[in-house]
């Protein structure tokens, strides 16, 4: 094949994908009574981290905040027959789109991730916490029908950034199985599943703003939310967390424990003063984590920035939204990923109606 038909074949396959997501809907794609979820991202205002334990986890005392900032998840199940389920799994063995799962092999997930970063997202089905958390439910539940799960992921969180997109998806599908699974909504086994996926998964199915404790996962208070205006920054890289808790290993920064004090007594998110003592960690291993940082001090104040759970993600505090859009503006224009955003009560959820 030549080159210049080897072009010509990747831009018709580009046209046509660009013409299916402008006529995209979830009832001509998905079929009828397809879900619709809002799963949003996160902030850390607080994240202190504790020295490495005997079992290799970390102490992390952390206040999470909810953003208005949200990926959106269409979800279908279909009850089929197990032999169709065996020709389904035929069909799509090489597919990186598709996972088996649940406890005898009788769940399969097709995962399509409509990227909206710019970062042109790829995550194959099987390592994607959307289908870990499908997986882990139905095996929790005991949940043995053949069954097919269709998800697709529209992404406006950037991934490796610190907003806990891919946590949010996860908590969203989670509540959409216990709707289509009829499980209580307070289902202790959604609760562990989620903790055991992460103490990012266990945040966002309630949402808000939430002190936790422990190794991230323990709840211990909710506190009232903010709407303040957000912006967000971003460079192209990201930051491995197990990279960022290595080097954070290495040489341990202790928390400040007067702010430790302070934000243990908070009771609203206003009232909770920044902190995040493994982003010293993060900014060694992409040192231009601490430009944007400046970058963004420079126009606000050093005490309304920083550094969101591992990044590499830097938010800052600002008194209204435009302003949090002129500084997004301002940071793309230096080749930054930007968005302005909002603190809200968002949690991972069902959008009324659909």
């Amino acid at each position: 094949m030549t080159e210049n038909v080897q072009r010509n074949r990747e831009a018709e396959v580009n046209l046509l994908a660009a013409a299916r997501e402008a006529q995209w809907s979830a009832t001509t794609f998905m079929g009828p009574n397809t879900m619709k979820l809002v799963s949003p991202a996160k902030v850390n205002l607080l994240l202190a981290i504790g020295e490495c334990r005997a079992d290799g986890y970390h102490d992390a005392d952390t206040i999470m905040h909810a953003l208005a900032l949200h990926d959106t998840l269409y979800l279908r199940c279909e009850e089929v027959s197990a032999d169709e389920l065996a020709k389904r799994v035929a069909e799509g063995a090489s597919r990186p789109d598709m996972a088996v799962g649940g406890p005898s092999g009788n769940l399969v997930m097709t995962i399509d991730l409509a990227d909206r970063t710019g970062q042109d997202l790829a995550v194959p089905a099987e390592d994607n916490l959307a289908f870990k958390a499908a997986d882990q439910l139905a095996r929790a539940v005991g949940r043995d029908v053949a069954e097919i799960i269709q998800v697709r992921i529209e992404k406006h969180i950037p991934a490796q950034a610190g907003l806990g997109g891919g946590s949010s998806n996860a908590a969203a599908v989670l509540v959409g199985l216990a709707k289509a699974w009829d499980l209580a909504a307070d289902d202790e086994r959604i609760v562990e599943v989620a903790q055991s996926l992460g103490a990012d998964v266990a945040f966002f199915l309630q949402g808000g703003c939430a002190r936790l404790s422990g190794v991230g996962g323990t709840f211990e208070a909710a506190l009232a939310p903010s709407n303040r205006a957000v912006v967000l920054v971003k460079p192209d890289a990201g930051v491995s967390t197990a990279e960022a808790y290595r080097r954070f290993d290495e040489s341990p920064i202790a928390p400040d424990a007067a702010i430790l004090s302070h934000d243990a007594a908070a009771t609203e998110a206003a009232d909770v003063r920044l902190l995040n003592n493994l982003a010293p960690a993060a900014e060694e291993i992409l040192p231009e984590l601490a430009a944007v940082r400046a970058w963004l001090a420079e126009r606000t104040a050093p005490s309304a920035v920083l550094l969101s759970g591992s990044g590499s993600a830097t938010f800052a505090l600002v008194d209204t939204f435009a302003k949090a859009s002129a500084l997004a503006t301002e940071a793309t224009s230096r080749g930054w990923w930007a968005r302005p955003t909002t603190l809200c009560a968002l949690r991972a959820a069902m959008v009324p109606g659909k």
